[in-house]
């Protein structure tokens, strides 16, 4: 499959909106990140701090590939995420660098965002990749509800001072037709 892939689509569900991030948008992310308890069990558990999240951001915006959520009935800011090819093999495209506001956490939201990003990102890709902290378990049992798989690949990275490990989940377009996303059971 070739990867023409717009990495910054606007994807409506029924519940939210992902559009392309924008400069402009730096205060009402912020504002959703600044909580300390959605970074508490990832890797870059400093990334509520100011300076730190403004690194994340610009690196978010100089990415190409990063969308933010918008609650269609408050038009809030509630999270963000990206696609991206850079650690991804021939075929797949990476979406990561999630985060959403704890009151989005879980429930049809949730999902709506991820069901929304792999519709669209296999349009152009047969896998989908999820880099995930070791041990970030929440968002591990997260990916695995969905019906992405653990594979034996992983990563190492520096964050928040230390070295840490990525494993590396996967979702197939044939995985993802028969994902709990497509019927609401995530």
């Amino acid at each position: 499959m070739s990867v023409a892939m717009d990495l910054q689509p606007t994807l409506t569900g029924t519940h939210i909106v992902l559009r392309p991030l924008h400069e402009s948008d730096f205060d009402a992310l912020y504002a959703v990140a600044s909580d300390p308890l959605i970074w508490a069990l990832h890797p870059a558990h400093d990334r509520h701090e100011p300076e730190i999240f403004r690194a994340f951001f610009d690196d978010a915006l100089a990415s190409g590939g990063a969308l933010v959520a918008i609650d269609l009935k408050t038009r809030a800011i509630v999270g963000s995420s990206r696609y991206d090819f850079g650690r991804a093999e021939p075929g797949e495209s990476e979406v990561g660098w999630t985060f959403r506001s704890r009151a989005y956490w879980g429930g049809a939201v949730n999902a709506e965002m991820k069901r929304l990003m792999l519709a669209y990102a296999f349009n152009w890709v047969d896998a989908v990749i999820f880099l995930v902290g070791e041990s970030n378990l929440r968002s591990r049992r997260a990916l695995e509800k969905i019906g992405a798989r653990l594979t034996t690949r992983t990563q190492r990275a520096v964050m928040a001072g230390g070295e840490v490990v990525h494993v590396i989940y996967a979702m197939s377009r044939a995985d993802f037709t028969q994902s709990p996303l497509m019927d609401d059971r995530a």
